[in-house]
């Protein structure tokens, strides 16, 4: 399995969720990126950066029950699998700039929560394979991490 792959598979735990976003769309993204002549390589990157992105911000809404993070990460995955080009990328998510915006002002961050929004915005800024390939391995290690059900038992004490 590759590293996209895992990452996948970490951001989206439950069977109900990978049902809904490992679409075979999403999951050949990597693989695509990776049989991509020359002129498509650009379009095959974007929707790589989307999957990456779509993974991090899926991990932040579940640590921290983040509905606008929840929304954004839906925004992308549906770019990710309907766009059909750089610019369709561009304009699906500039239709929702919004929702990106609220990330940053909504949000109380912990320092997992931190890690994940510096992992997604330098995937947004990663302009080489390269780099992207690193913040995903990166991401990859900081999902390992994660305790996605400390949060929630904590709130479970906090209710009792």
């Amino acid at each position: 399995m590759t590293a996209y792959e895992t990452l996948l598979r970490l951001a989206f735990r439950t069977p109900e969720d990978q049902a809904t976003y490992l679409t075979p769309a999403t999951l050949d993204v990597h693989a695509g990126f990776e049989r991509a002549t020359a002129r498509e390589q650009p379009f095959r990157f974007e929707q790589w950066r989307l999957g990456i992105a779509t993974s991090l911000l899926r991990m932040l809404a579940d640590l921290g029950e983040h509905d606008e993070a929840r929304r954004a990460a839906d925004v992308l995955h549906r770019a990710l699998n309907t766009a059909q080009s750089p610019a369709d990328i561009d304009k699906q998510i500039h239709k929702e700039n919004k929702l990106f915006e609220q990330i940053y002002t909504n949000l109380y961050v912990n320092d997992e929560g931190e890690a994940l929004l510096d992992l997604f915005a330098r995937t947004l800024d990663a302009d080489a394979p390269d780099l992207l390939a690193q913040i995903e391995y990166e991401a990859v290690d900081l999902a390992r991490e994660l305790d996605f059900e400390a949060r929630h038992e904590n709130e479970d004490d906090q209710d009792e």
